[in-house]
């Protein structure tokens, strides 16, 4: 009879140790998923600056502008460019995070 009970409590603790394993890597999946969506649209916000920066430069430049970084507008889309993609790569960095967390 405590043979059966033994048995019994080594397979609650394994079942239960699965499931915290699923639960855990299901959370992980979860967080890495949303993390690339985000990546994805942030990518997408920084190709859309590019155009806009494109633009801008064209037009200066048939305006007879001719130095083109001094213009206040170019900066501003440059700096703005910069930060988008240091906000990129801060989610790429903490996708890698999540990706790497062991099973508690």
């Amino acid at each position: 009879m405590q043979n059966d009970e033994k048995k019994s409590t080594k397979l609650f603790r394994t079942a239960g140790s699965a499931l915290n394993n699923i639960s855990f890597r299901t959370n992980q999946y979860k967080q890495v998923v949303q993390k690339k969506i985000d990546l994805e649209a942030l990518q997408k916000r920084i190709d859309q600056l590019h155009i806009e920066l494109g633009k801008v430069v064209a037009e200066q430049y048939h305006a007879g502008q001719r130095d083109l970084l001094a213009s206040k507008e170019v900066s501003r889309l440059l700096e703005k460019s910069t930060s988008l993609r240091r906000s990129a790569e801060l989610l790429k960095e903490e996708i890698e995070l999540i990706k790497n967390e062991k099973t508690p």
